[in-house]
């Protein structure tokens, strides 16, 4: 996988913009590093959990008895035995007033509703002794009908995931701007209208979900270690959950082998790791396996779309239409109904038109909830506005790279308010699109695929486009007040300078590979104007981090690693007036450069900010008012979301014959604004790639009739490898984002969310000489041979 290099180096000095190898990886490519369940503690107990096999049942008997006789084992807990002392997980983000918000016991008590709902919890000596033990569990299930298709469950006589609530329907979240739809789609000219399914998607992070929980006693404190991606949300909730007051929790997120959203969440599990070592005075861990996590953990995407647009013959687009079904599975998640509406704001994309209509029916089924999962809703909206913009052109006659140009917002327009009513700040959505077709070829391209569609070649070449961009950097806390999301998008970072001239940044984002601790050290280095060796970051730990909003949604460096840059700039402020005491000068004469003050005119006068570091120290000869310290916080609450845009161009080879697609190339030229490390970015971009294109291709979280993961494994569920990725050629183009001072755009969720609509676009334009206008996600040998043979039958 090769990326280009981007015109214009760093400035000589500078850390900002340079390629450094990442901090962290030393210690996480060798091991010499603490994953959750790595942790050892003096008396650790061993927590395994019985898990339903059944999709939908009452619980009419649940004996742990058996398993107390086996070896090794101390306990065994029933979902009556933990019920009092454990309230229900959380939803913090009820989008309607009149949602349907069931309650969720972190364990079953009276009836199970997805297959892998908590049942039983073994406590053991070890693991091994702890999983044994789980199959003497006794337990009798009534079967109930399992509610699994989305339609069928907001009919009439549906049967009911929670027989309480009356319905199916979680909630119905309605958007309409602009003209009204029905009006715009009598004066078009033409119509199209789509049906898009996005796939159930199983997250799977390098590092299963593990958490440990030690109590101490005599105070009546816990310490929660768990593989999160959200240590100071979590903390929180386990203190509402579990009544145990927040000041006695501490939780700490060690080294965290990945996320991609499946560790935005508070879980059952950890709430019952907790309420055991309650319990029982001990310290307990738990650790899901690889199959377990598939049923457990919660699941992404998962939604019906049907999308219509209205334009004119010459290719103007007129208005928008989105009604959506969203599967919110069995239960509301942390944000499982928030997911979808992020994706509201983002069907319009970075087009033109004069109406918009959007609709969200959130729908209860027998299944794993969903919530966040890579991009979080902005996938989706990318897949089907680019979808069908491609099924536009097709309509129209029109190149499909040629109607977005005639549609898209122009470099001068910036900034520009979308009719979904979000402000773009800037954006240059020509050059990125040059820059691709001139490195892809297109044009050769298309004139290749022209010769073989003509020779009738049995393997066809079709080339896909995504050009796109997404709001990151979640976000202005009023915003998400007006979202009914239960908390803020705000940030905190402090800078505290050692006496010995050292730099320690406590952050409040919670890294799970993004490399956080060489960016922010990166920032600090060029604000302060110390070594980039000297800098360490904390992170993770709400006892030495006690304020942060942690991690997702793209916005640690534009929300965190502002405030990074703006607690340094305290620092240099603070210290400026101790400069000008030491060096009897007016802070007006002071000159900053290179860690170093300096008054104008006489370079010889000089102190650098480690110096001034040692002298607030001591404290022998500050003025009067001055505290001894230059340490320094921040706390910022961004004005707007960041809009990272690009242009992702494929082609793809797809024998007609067999099914079989193989991507040929891959070009992508991404706008993230101003870049601290290219070649974080560049594995970022890498990284989200490879998600995008496995959405497209191969993944898919496939159920039977009676609501069982038939593809609960590896060997069921394919995750690509690298073998099954095409080499990629990555660039960028830079427009600054002017709602932080670093200039920066999100890019952490940028190549999942434009790759998966260009290689399905590639695909479907590679059949279309067939008749073909779709394929269904994943594109599958199968799925590509029968949309063939379907449309020339």
């Amino acid at each position: 996988m090769t990326g280009q290099a981007v015109a214009g180096e760093t400035e000589a000095g500078r850390e900002v913009g340079r390629s450094r190898l990442r901090k962290e990886d030393a210690r996480l490519l060798t091991g010499q590093t603490n994953w959750t369940d790595n942790i050892q503690v003096a008396g650790l107990l061993h927590l395994a959990i019985l898990r339903s096999p059944m999709a939908h049942a009452r619980l009419t008997r649940v004996d742990v008895a058996p398993a107390l006789e086996r070896p090794g084992v101390l306990a065994a807990f029933s979902g009556a035995d933990l019920a009092e002392g454990l309230g229900s997980l959380p939803c913090a983000w009820p989008v309607t007033e009149d949602i349907v918000l069931p309650e969720h016991p972190p364990i079953a008590v009276d009836e199970v509703r997805y297959a892998g709902d908590p049942v039983a919890v073994v406590v053991a000596r070890d693991r091994y002794a702890a999983a044994d033990a789980l199959e003497a569990v006794e337990v009798d299930y009534d079967p109930l009908p399992p509610v699994l298709d989305l339609e069928a469950a907001l009919s009439e006589g549906a049967p009911l995931v929670h027989s309480d609530k009356g319905t199916n329907r979680c909630y119905t979240w309605p958007l309409a701007t602009g003209e009204a739809f029905d009006a715009v789609r009598e004066r078009a000219e033409v119509t199209v209208k789509r049906r898009y399914h996005q796939q159930r998607l199983i997250p799977n992070a390098m590092e299963p979900r593990a958490v440990v929980v030690t109590p101490l006693a005599a105070s009546g404190e816990y310490t929660v270690y768990s593989a999160t991606q959200i240590p100071h949300i979590l903390r929180i909730m386990l203190a509402t959950v579990t009544g145990i007051p927040e000041h006695k929790l501490r939780v700490i997120a060690p080294d965290v082998g990945g996320g991609f959203g499946s560790k935005l969440q508070v879980y059952g599990e950890e709430a019952l790791a907790l309420a055991v070592a309650r319990k029982l005075g001990r310290p307990v861990k738990w650790t899901e396996s690889r199959s377990e996590g598939y049923l457990a953990t919660h699941h992404g995407r998962g939604m019906i779309q049907d999308i219509e647009v209205a334009a004119t013959r010459e290719g103007r687009l007129l208005g928008l239409k989105v009604d959506l079904i969203a599967d919110m599975g069995a239960y509301l998640m942390l944000v499982t109904p928030g997911i979808p509406i992020l994706g509201a704001f983002m069907y319009p994309a970075i087009y033109k038109m004069d109406s918009y209509e959007f609709n969200c029916a959130g729908v209860f089924t027998t299944r794993t909830p969903t919530d966040a999962y890579r991009g979080a809703g902005r996938p989706e909206a990318t897949f089907a506005i680019e979808r069908i913009m491609d099924e536009l052109a097709a309509e129209l006659g029109l190149d499909p790279v040629e109607l977005r140009r005639r549609n898209w917002i122009r470099r001068e327009e910036f900034p520009y308010t979308t009719i979904a009513g979000l402000t773009y700040d800037s954006g240059d959505y020509e050059a990125a699109t040059a820059k691709a077709l001139s490195l892809f070829g297109y044009d050769g391209l298309r004139a290749e695929q022209r010769e073989r569609n003509e020779r009738g070649d049995p393997v066809r070449l079709g080339i896909g486009v995504s050009t796109f961009t997404e709001m990151c950097g979640l976000a202005p806390s009023r915003v998400l007040r007006d979202l009914r999301y239960g908390a803020g998008g705000w940030e905190a970072a402090s800078i505290r300078m050692l006496p010995t001239g050292k730099v320690e940044v406590v952050t409040g984002t919670s890294p799970h590979g993004q490399g956080h601790e060489t960016c922010w050290s990166q920032i600090a280095a060029d604000v302060l104007g110390v070594p980039f060796e000297d800098v360490e970051v904390l992170h993770g730990d709400t006892r030495s981090s006690p304020q942060g909003m942690d991690t997702y949604g793209s916005r640690s460096l534009a929300v965190g690693g502002e405030a990074v840059h703006r607690a340094a700039t305290t620092v240099v402020r603070k210290a400026r007036r101790v400069a000008a005491h030491l060096l009897e000068a007016s802070e007006q004469d002071l000159e900053f450069r290179d860690g170093v003050f300096s008054v104008k005119g006489s370079p010889e006068a000089r102190r650098s900010i480690q110096e001034i570091a040692f002298e607030a120290f001591t404290n022998h000869d500050l003025p009067d008012g001055v505290e001894p310290s230059i340490n320094a916080e921040h706390v910022v609450d961004p004005e707007n979301f960041s809009f990272p845009h690009g242009t992702h161009l494929c082609a793809v080879e797809v024998d007609t014959e067999t099914g079989h697609t193989r991507i040929r190339s891959y070009v992508c030229v991404d706008d993230v604004g101003h870049v601290v490390n290219p070649m974080i970015v560049e594995g970022q971009v890498h990284g989200g790639l490879a998600q995008g294109i496995a959405q497209a291709l191969y993944e898919e979280a496939v159920y039977d009739d009676e609501g069982n993961l038939v593809s609960g494994s590896m060997a069921d569920y394919l995750v690509p490898s690298a073998a099954d990725l095409p080499e990629f050629v990555t660039d960028r183009t830079e427009t600054p984002a002017s709602s932080n001072a670093l200039g920066v755009k999100g890019v952490g969720e940028a190549g999942t969310i434009a790759s998966t609509p260009a290689v399905v676009n590639a695909v479907v334009d590679a059949l279309r000489p067939f008749g073909v206008d779709d394929v269904r996600m994943p594109c599958t040998p199968e799925r590509v041979w029968r949309a063939v043979r379907e449309a020339t039958a």
